[in-house]
């Protein structure tokens, strides 16, 4: 293909910019006045899977636990029940507040007499100083998981290749958060696996192609700014077959977990599945448009030298 006909990613990058700034400003907006919506594994309380084993109708077990909640046996909030399992016959459901044995006995007991049948449950309880620590934690995984990979491009490659790949998979890191705030998924433990494995793929793609644009860069002489832009612009081109096969696998794999895979590891999928598509989109759109504008001044930095 005639480079001339190829697009332009480098001059194209302020309406990437723009949609990427924009996304990541309606979620923040959406985390700061309604938060986010934490699980039972960052907001204290109870999560209790039921198996019923039999078919389950939402509006029956909706039922239940508003008849437990009007008899005085329930006296915590919940959350809108999950139905799942093989034959639907598992729900979830998750309390604000720590139950104690005698209310999920009265819940197990509840199920069993609506359904008639032997009911097995499974229990995940947090406390308040636990949920604090593990949010905490989290904060911290992800920080340090960035300086890390900061430190790691700086040495391999340069610094401006260090900037750019991390302000490129901080807004992979956001991007999957922004998400799950605008449409109110469900944050817990493998959600922040989910995130950090997206930083892993993320700096992985973009070295792939900072290690082309450095190999061009031996070869190349850059006098003006559209030197460098061709240079980014084809660094990206040459690498793209291998970019887009391989996003292609790897979300493959995501969306058969999450159309397959059981509802305990569905909001793991969906998170990866936003996180590899953003990784890919950066990857080519973001981290190289911002290395270009770090080399840039530098050029424009050396001219102003030679010239005087």
């Amino acid at each position: 293909m005639d480079s001339k006909k190829k697009f332009d990613f480098v001059k194209n990058r302020n309406k990437f910019f723009v949609v990427s700034i924009a996304l990541l400003v309606i979620g923040l907006a959406v985390m700061l006045f309604s938060g986010m919506n934490f699980g039972v594994d960052f907001k204290a309380g109870t999560n209790i899977d039921l198996v019923v084993g039999k078919q389950l109708d939402k509006v029956k077990v909706e039922e239940i636990l508003h008849t437990l909640t009007t008899n005085g046996d329930l006296k915590s909030n919940f959350a809108d029940p999950t139905i799942g399992g093989n034959n639907s016959d598992r729900v979830s459901i998750r309390f604000d507040d720590v139950l104690n044995d005698d209310t999920v006995n009265k819940i197990q007991k509840a199920f069993a007499t609506a359904y008639g049948t032997e009911v097995s449950k499974e229990i995940n309880t947090v406390d308040p100083q636990l949920a604090k620590e593990l949010l905490l934690k989290a904060v911290y995984a992800v920080a340090i998981s960035s300086v890390l990979i900061c430190l790691y491009v700086s040495i391999r490659f340069e610094w401006r290749f260090a900037v750019a790949a991390i302000i490129a998979i901080l807004h992979d890191a956001f991007m999957v958060i922004a998400m799950f705030a605008i449409f109110r998924f469900e944050v817990n433990l493998p959600f922040l696996a989910a995130v950090l494995t997206t930083i892993g793929y993320s700096i992985n793609d973009k070295i792939v192609i900072f290690d082309r644009i450095r190999e061009n860069l031996r070869f190349a002489k850059l006098k003006t700014d559209e030197d460098l832009v061709a240079l980014v612009n084809e660094s990206i081109w040459q690498t793209m077959a291998r970019n887009i096969n391989t996003v292609l696998v790897v979300l493959l794999a995501a969306g058969c977990l999450y159309i397959f895979g059981s509802e305990s590891i569905k909001l793991f999928a969906l998170a990866k599945l936003i996180g590899l598509t953003s990784g890919a989109y950066s990857s080519i759109f973001i981290a190289c448009s911002l290395w270009y504008l770090l080399k840039r001044k530098t050029l424009r930095s050396s001219k102003k030298k030679a010239a005087a």
